[in-house]
């Protein structure tokens, strides 16, 4: 058994300012896509990397609006109704589901897509590129938060975490910084390098997140006001194997009718 870190969910605290591990994670996860928005404005057809802020904007709001929106109604829908009127919008209080973040991005980037006139599986593809990144830091703050433990174990890594009881349990966070953050930023790298056509990136991250999620989940504690589902199956890989479905329509479509990755794309005449 490994003994589990104390680490202060709170970096540091002056007075009423206390920046916390978790939303520090975002900003980076954020500030990762900005970047790759601003670098491949003009792959993605846009007359100025000025307009990655405005971009950036929306895709958070929709990102945030949406995670908070299936959290509550497929993980925690009796315990948020019977709080206080604002309880189904109080992200303060933690509860954001990341299928239902990929499904408010999706929406979000369908509406910038017709906002700029830009081809939206270009900006589906950048966007698939940054996200383990963003991934991978959110599984860390979970695990320095002490959250989404994982299942009991005997195994030598087994760790005891704080709230969970007094049985080893596997660390499912690290499982999934690994595979959902480097092992999944490395493959979408390895794909974005030999060019494919325009929707692959986007297809191959649906395809591999969700068997990634599904494998975790046979060894992740499941939220205890879902628990376990018809056969032992969990809410996770429910939501996941949608995901997988989509991912396959999603690759079959890119590879018979997607643009070639070098073709030119004229940059939108907008001026915002």
């Amino acid at each position: 058994m490994i003994p589990y870190p104390q680490i202060d969910p709170v970096i540091f605290q002056i007075g009423p300012i206390a920046p916390r591990w978790y939303g520090l994670m975002y900003l980076l996860g954020f500030l990762y896509t900005f970047r790759l928005l601003k670098k491949h404005h003009r792959w993605m057809g846009l007359d100025s990397s000025e307009k990655a802020d405005s971009i950036l904007a929306t895709l958070v709001l929709g990102m945030i609006i949406c995670s908070r929106f299936v959290y509550v109604v497929f993980y925690n829908w009796k315990a948020t109704m019977a709080g206080p009127w604002y309880e189904p919008f109080a992200i303060w209080h933690g509860g954001l589901a990341f299928h239902g973040g990929l499904l408010g991005t999706i929406l979000a980037s369908v509406y910038v897509a017709r906002k700029y006139q830009v081809p939206w599986l270009r900006l589906t593809d950048i966007l698939a590129l940054s996200t383990p990144v963003g991934l991978g830091l959110g599984r860390i703050a979970n695990f320095i938060n002490g959250e989404l433990w994982g299942r009991v174990t005997d195994l030598p890594w087994g760790m005891v975490f704080p709230g969970a009881g007094d049985l080893p349990r596997h660390p499912s966070q690290i499982y999934e910084f690994l595979l959902e953050g480097v092992v999944l930023f490395i493959i979408l790298q390895v794909i974005w390098r030999y060019k494919p056509r325009v929707g692959v990136v986007s297809s191959s991250f649906l395809l591999f997140y969700a068997l990634f999620r599904t494998l975790v989940e046979f060894v992740r504690e499941p939220d205890a006001q879902v628990g376990f589902l018809f056969g032992g199956v969990t809410m996770g890989q429910i939501l996941s194997s949608l995901m997988f479905i989509g991912g396959f329509i999603l690759l079959r479509y890119a590879t018979k009718y997607g643009e070639n990755f070098d073709a030119k794309q004229k940059s939108t005449g907008k001026k915002k």
